[in-house]
């Protein structure tokens, strides 16, 4: 998400590029890339122009800092302007005073409604609390069906009364469970339409009035752009929201959405989803996203996920065997699927300051070598996983995996070699010293290409990192 909108922005800093300061002279042409950046990213035209005459006032007044070149103090007047239009802090949830806390979920159909609902019951799960689903949707087919599939899967507990009973009656019947199994939070899902309609609205209203709910939250499908944000106020408007969830950021979407929604509506956006698996949400920070927009990676999201993953044990362990050169196949494999369960390795990337250069194909060859190398370790005996150096005096052994699995044996020797390299700059690197850089070209655990060069350095990069955090290694 986010790319065509950082390119264009990346060209309203280049024209401040080489100038000794900001004036009403040399802005005009960044403000113009800045507007036409936003509105291709489908941003509403008022909330562009409000944005633009910010920057500007903030701009021609900014002190000149010394040390700071005028198109770095530009992108940080755009980047602080971007924190304050998406809503300057976070929206946390709201909490009643006497559990349970009763969440209402709305929005139209198709926008991902039921997996949200899930999400952020797994969501709250994973903060220690108990939760309670409560289907009401009886028009949509499989609605109800879904919603228990999603509940065993996360296991949290559905209420329902199946598809002949009345929306409101299932909501209030629900409410009264979840107060008598003491639970913390209990989440209504409802039905939506295709659009507004008043037979929806007016159900949603009983649906409110019968539960009382301390958040109301209105999920939108960021595809729909500047859309999203008119209908957040619509919802508002007619029934009363407290807040938006915002599904579907990992999709094809300009951005619009997210920029418009608190704006427009005067409503916060709480949490966005970023891809279909059920762990796939995260609570909506305006700072981290401003940073993401800018290329600047997020690196406070990517520490979360990795502690989500991470057993603090397990990583002291692998610390030990890194700086004793014990690091093996097996340890690789099961850094590799700590990855995956982070997201996409495109996903990762992108909270990395810096690497939002990096383009779809050499993400897309990344992805591939990853999967060639998980290819090649499952072809490995266990004692060849724990000792790589059996592998490098055999070139027997490396035919079999490499018949195995389905690869060239070139492939297998260029995985033995570079994991070796890997494994004895990792060694040096926590034991503090310069390593050796590999040759250009090396590095790609199982062919060539500039993807793969990140995972071989990248590793021990990630190891010195733990250290130092104390919250892993990825």
């Amino acid at each position: 998400m986010f790319e065509a909108l950082s390119e264009r922005l990346e060209s309203a800093w280049k024209t401040l590029r080489g100038q000794d300061k900001i004036s009403e002279a040399n802005i005009q042409e960044a403000l113009r890339e800045v507007r036409r950046a936003l509105l291709e990213a489908d941003v509403n035209l008022q909330v562009v122009q409000a944005f633009i005459e910010e920057v500007r006032t903030s701009a021609l007044g900014a002190e000149v800092l010394a040390g700071v070149r005028p198109d770095q103090q530009f992108i940080k007047i755009v980047h602080d302007q971007l924190v304050d239009v998406m809503g300057a802090t976070n929206a946390p949830l709201a909490e009643a005073k006497q559990p349970p806390t009763v969440i209402l979920m709305a929005g139209l159909q198709g926008t991902g409604k039921t997996t949200a609902t899930a999400k952020l019951a797994l969501h709250l799960r994973k903060q220690g609390q108990t939760a309670l689903l409560v289907a009401t949707d009886v028009y949509r087919p499989a609605a109800i069906d879904q919603l228990v599939t999603l509940g065993q899967q996360i296991d949290v507990p559905v209420f329902e009364l199946g598809a002949d009973a009345n929306p409101v009656e299932i909501a209030r019947q629900g409410l009264a469970a979840a107060r008598e199994q003491k639970v913390d939070t209990v989440i209504v899902d409802t039905a939506g339409r295709l659009q507004i309609d008043p037979e929806m609205m007016a159900e949603l209203a009983n649906i409110k009035k019968a539960i009382q709910p301390d958040e109301t939250l209105l999920v939108v499908d960021a595809m729909t752009g500047q859309e999203a944000a008119n209908l957040t106020h619509t919802f508002h408007d007619e029934i009363g929201i407290t807040g938006a969830i915002l599904t579907k950021m990992d999709g094809d979407t300009r951005g619009g959405a997210a920029l418009s929604i608190r704006q427009i509506s005067g409503q916060p956006i709480k949490f966005v989803g970023v891809g279909e698996k059920v762990e796939a949400l995260q609570p909506f920070y305006p700072d981290r996203m401003a940073s993401r927009i800018l290329g600047m990676g997020d690196v406070l999201t990517l520490v979360e996920k990795a502690q989500e993953e991470l057993d603090i044990a397990d990583a002291e362990k692998m610390q030990q065997k890194i700086l004793a050169a014990e690091f093996d196949f097996t340890d690789f494999l099961k850094q590799m699927r700590l990855l995956k369960r982070m997201g996409s390795l495109g996903g990762i990337m992108k909270l990395i300051p810096g690497m939002n250069k990096i383009s779809s194909d050499q993400l897309q060859e990344g992805e591939t070598k990853l999967k060639q190398t998980e290819a090649m370790i499952n072809s490995m005996t266990k004692e060849e996983r724990r000792n790589p150096q059996l592998l490098a005096n055999s070139p027997s052994r490396r035919r079999r995996i490499a018949k195995g699995s389905g690869y060239a044996l070139d492939d297998v020797s260029k995985l033995v070699t570079e994991f070796q390299r890997m494994r004895s700059m990792m060694q040096q690197m926590g034991q503090g010293q310069m390593p050796q850089m590999s040759p250009a070209g090396g590095g790609n655990f199982g062919g060539g290409g500039r993807s793969g060069g990140w995972q071989g350095s990248g590793m021990g990069k990630k190891k010195k990192t733990k250290k130092r955090k104390g919250f892993g290694d990825l």
